[in-house]
């Protein structure tokens, strides 16, 4: 196995697909998989580590899926449960007539917010793929989501989205994002804590994630490789490496935004859904929360062409947190990615195919991306 992912890698890093990466195609039978690094840290870098910590943007919707599925399970919080309960400024929403309205042409939400939905990216907020005056107001607001991070604390993230209407009734459509940085908020809101805090002590440290979180202390940046973006012209960087957001402990709280992780961490969570919801005789996903989580739950009337990228919905569905595969070569598979250029998924069979790079996802990227699904267990 190690050779072949290992010349995939190669290939990629020699084509300028990305300075370095890490990855690791693996069974949930195999406890202490291989983990391959290739290339560099940083361009004209020090060889990147096995043990690098990545910025793993939105691969942090599975691990949130996974706390919130917890208190499910606790009893602390109903799936069909309004959370303005806990998140009060999400309360009495207002919603546009249509997607594309003017800001000030609304009518009443005709019901709450439930943890269901933002589960589902069915909450009524999320990325505008057409320019809109929502989509607009999103940017001007710094809430549109980007490649960095928004930079400022949940609770004014949360102002500022809860100014906006919704584009759709809860339930009535789908856009991608912004239902998982509230599920951050609501997270922290429903154990009293930041999520930061709640994941560390709940799911972190039993795992054995020792790597995983909304930030990387100082004394171990050094770990963190550069960031890039290509462009006309080559790859540009985002952030140096060893630096930049994750660099440090934010001086506010962070529990809309996303997590760092390293590809030895991943594994132990991987495995963890790829045994079921289960891992060293520990149950961390009951088993109908499990079977929800990673089976499509996205109604076909919402699955519309403008709600993703182009041809999205031909093939996949969405759980709670994770793509699913619904075409028949590859039903069942799920998983997710990151947008600087991290991915992991699940086949049936147990099979963990996970990689971890640094460069903005795009054609290159997703072109390794593709190639890993080749690479069979050894």
């Amino acid at each position: 196995m190690s050779s072949s992912l290992r010349s995939i890698l190669e290939e990629h890093v020699a084509a300028g697909t990305m300075p370095g990466a890490v990855a690791f195609v693996a069974s949930a039978d195999d406890a202490d998989p291989e983990i391959v690094s290739v290339g560099a840290a940083a361009a004209d870098g020090p060889p990147i580590a096995a043990d690098a910590v990545f910025r793993i943007q939105s691969m942090t919707k599975p691990v949130t899926t996974v706390a919130a599925l917890r208190l499910v399970a606790a009893g602390d919080i109903g799936l069909d449960d309004p959370v303005d309960e806990w998140i009060p400024e999400l309360s009495d929403r207002r919603v546009l007539r249509s997607p594309d309205a003017d800001l000030d042409d609304t009518i009443d939400s005709p019901r709450p917010i439930t943890l269901r939905h933002l589960l589902t990216n069915t909450s009524g907020y999320g990325m505008m793929t057409a320019p809109t005056p929502l989509q607009q107001a999103m940017l001007a607001g710094g809430t549109e989501a980007g490649p960095q991070p928004s930079g400022i604390s949940a609770d004014e993230w949360l102002a500022r989205v809860a100014e906006l209407p919704l584009a759709f009734a809860p339930g009535d459509g789908w856009r991608y994002h912004h239902s998982f940085g509230l599920l951050g908020i609501l997270i922290s809101r429903v154990t009293g804590r930041t999520a930061q805090e709640h994941l560390a002590a709940d799911l972190f440290e039993p795992l054995g994630m020792v790597d995983t979180g909304y930030w990387t202390p100082l004394d171990q940046a050094h770990r963190l490789p550069a960031a890039y973006r290509h462009t006309a012209t080559g790859l540009i960087e985002m952030e140096p490496a060893g630096g930049g957001f994750y660099a440090g402990e934010p001086d506010h709280d962070v529990s809309h935004e996303e997590l760092v992780s390293t590809a030895g961490d991943w594994w132990r969570f991987s495995r963890m859904l790829a045994l079921g919801g289960r891992l060293d005789g520990d149950e961390f996903v009951r088993p109908d929360l499990f079977a929800l989580m990673t089976s499509d739950q996205t109604p076909d009337a919402v699955k519309t062409p403008d709600s993703f990228f182009p041809g999205f919905w031909n093939d996949m569905g969405w759980g709670f947190g994770v793509g699913v595969h619904t075409s028949a070569e590859r039903a069942g598979r799920y998983g997710w990615s990151g947008g600087q250029g991290t991915d992991f998924w699940i086949a049936p069979d147990g099979t963990v195919r996970a990689v971890f790079t640094q460069v903005e996802m795009g054609e290159q990227v997703m072109g390794l991306f593709g190639a890993m699904a080749d690479v069979e267990v050894s």
